[in-house]
């Protein structure tokens, strides 16, 4: 049987571009402003080490840290998951 199927090409972290978003990685959480994504690495703007989330709930994390920097990129074999910022 053949079924119509809808592809979308813009899945995983390509359809969070312009986001605000956090990676959960293998050593440290990042967030910031997704701006760059190919295939070994992702870019970040106005972007912050989160040491701590505190509750998922609040509009916040409980202590994120400002890399005060143009850019910050981040190896994709290091990103675990990820998700909009709150």
């Amino acid at each position: 049987m053949k079924k119509i199927i809808e592809i979308d090409a813009r899945e995983g972290l390509e359809s969070l571009l312009g986001e605000r978003v956090i990676l959960l990685c293998l050593n440290y959480f990042y967030a910031g402003k997704l701006v760059g994504v190919n295939r070994t690495c992702v870019k970040l703007v106005d972007a912050s080490v989160v040491y701590e989330t505190g509750e998922w709930g609040l509009p916040s994390f409980k202590d994120a840290q400002p890399i005060k920097r143009k850019a910050l990129y981040v190896r994709t074999g290091c990103i675990e998951s990820f998700t909009t910022e709150r």
